[in-house]
């Protein structure tokens, strides 16, 4: 499980029946191994209603309540609350970074697709941080030293008034990318380093987002109806394409979170069940 598989445009991406995971054991564990290893994997022929994530939280044993929710609902809303509940382009970023300790892992579950628009996009945070760090030290120190405010302030489930400060890459005790905390839609106006750090620091971030953006690291795809997408969190950076509003609603994706502590703990108890059964 220590062993990650990095990856690129070149992505094959693992593909998984989500009843099968659901009742059997080994898929369940093929499942959580693979999302730990690779970072993503999609869960295929899930019903095209909202709840199939509450039931896949059970299955791990239990989502990440947010101040959106247990779940929330991605689709184009009046006055909407977040850029990601509108029609528009979403950057490459990682969800909630505004929080000290961000959610581990994501689901998308897809219940309705536009017509025309609204790919997916994703790309490995850890495969580009280490490509920075070796093309450029001194940016990845920058990037991976120096605090950034995040802010959100709204009401949802709850209402709320969040602030906290990131690196944007964090890195253990050898230097190495253990989470990317990078949302440039929440990320705040206020930056309160010394003036002399500042053109340094922007110019580390453009080279690092134009990693992200490059044509060899992205990966594109369509989420189908009845498609649930899991993925790292901490490692996996998302966006999206835009798509045509209309007088209904044309795209509607269920999400929700779950901690790695808790994933964790289910990849240990179904890798107990699977051996013993063997």
């Amino acid at each position: 499980l220590s062993e990650r598989q990095y990856w690129g445009s070149d992505l094959q991406l693992p593909k998984i029946p989500f009843e099968e995971i659901m009742y059997n054991d080994e898929s369940a564990y093929k499942w959580l191994c693979t999302l730990k290893k690779v970072g993503i994997v999609l869960l295929t022929g899930a019903a095209t209603r909202q709840g199939e994530l509450v039931k896949l939280g059970h299955r791990i044993g239990f989502l990440r309540l947010t101040f959106y929710g247990p779940t929330w609902q991605v689709q184009d809303k009046a006055d909407a609350n977040n850029v990601a509940y509108t029609t528009g382009k979403l950057c490459f970023h990682t969800d909630y970074p505004v929080l000290q300790h961000p959610p581990g892992v994501q689901f998308l579950h897809c219940i309705k697709q536009t017509a025309a628009g609204g790919e997916s996009g994703v790309v490995d945070g850890f495969h580009v941080s280490n490509k920075l760090k070796k093309q450029n030290p001194q940016a990845y120190q920058i990037l991976s030293s120096t605090a950034v405010d995040y802010t959100d302030v709204g009401v949802d489930y709850c209402d709320f008034a969040m602030q906290c400060k990131q690196r944007i890459i964090d890195v253990d005790s050898r230097g190495q990318a253990v989470r990317i905390n990078y949302n440039n839609a929440t990320r705040d106006t206020v930056f309160d380093i010394p003036a002399e750090k500042v053109r340094p620091f922007y110019a580390a971030l453009k080279e690092f987002d134009d990693l992200l953006n490059s044509a060899e690291h992205k990966f594109t795809y369509k989420l189908k109806p009845g498609d649930i997408v899991t993925f790292d969190n901490w490692r996996v950076l998302h966006g999206r394409q835009s798509y045509q509003s209309g007088s209904e609603v044309t795209r509607h994706l269920e999400g929700a979170y779950a901690d790695w502590d808790v994933v964790m703990s289910r990849l240990r108890l179904l890798r107990k069940r699977v051996l013993n059964r063997d």
